[in-house]
């Protein structure tokens, strides 16, 4: 064996005996004030879901429109397009291309959304004041993870639902206005209890899988 073949087999074994005695750094843990803030979010969510049936029982009285799950029918659809409710922000499983940012980013959009919604169906009927503020509540959550997390600040667009009010003529208007959001918002509330508990364990079972 020639000196070359020696010396290169000699500096392949030293790199591997340093490379094995480098320590690997777990993924951390989701700091503790993100997690905390996740948690109160959660559980404000489940508030939200446990009252829904309530208010939109309190709400609604058009015969048809319930909170059972059913298919849409084709006049329902249509007075939808013709109000031009928005569509729920989509909250995506949490992977390189749809980050902890984005999905916080769209928690935010989507509490501002239906706030915006129900502070215009709010003038026009009560019973939506206290959920309203329930979201007002839950959007300050969202903000302390954003904070937590040190994510940039986004400014989302919250006069998307103001061209609500000019297309509310008259009481069934008001009343498909009523029901199709509070039902799009209960989507919304089980999608942000997935991702939530998501954002509480994400780094941890990303280290548990190397």
């Amino acid at each position: 064996m020639d000196s070359e073949t020696v010396v290169a087999l000699l500096y392949y074994f030293l790199f591997a005996v340093l490379v094995q005695s480098v320590p690997i750094s777990p993924a951390p843990n989701t700091p503790p004030v993100l997690k905390e803030a996740a948690e109160r979010a959660k559980t404000l969510v489940e508030k939200i879901l446990r009252e829904l049936p309530a208010v939109h029982t309190a709400t609604v009285n058009t015969e048809g429109l319930t909170l059972d799950p059913a298919p849409q029918t084709p006049n329902l659809q249509m007075m939808v397009t013709s109000l031009g409710i928005p569509a729920t922000p989509i909250l995506k499983p949490l992977s390189e291309r749809f980050t902890m940012d984005m999905c916080v980013s769209r928690m935010s959009v989507g509490c501002l959304l239906y706030q915006g919604l129900l502070g215009v169906l709010a003038d026009r009927l009560s019973g939506l004041t206290n959920l309203r503020a329930d979201l007002r509540d839950l959007l300050t959550h969202i903000n302390k993870m954003k904070e937590a997390a040190q994510f940039g600040a986004e400014s989302p667009d919250q006069n998307q639902s103001l061209d609500l009010a000019s297309r509310l003529h008259g009481n069934y208007e008001v009343q498909v206005a009523v029901h199709v959001t509070l039902t799009q918002l209960r989507s919304f509330c089980h999608d942000l209890i997935r991702s939530l508990r998501a954002i509480a364990t994400y780094r941890r079972r990303a280290a548990g899988a190397r």
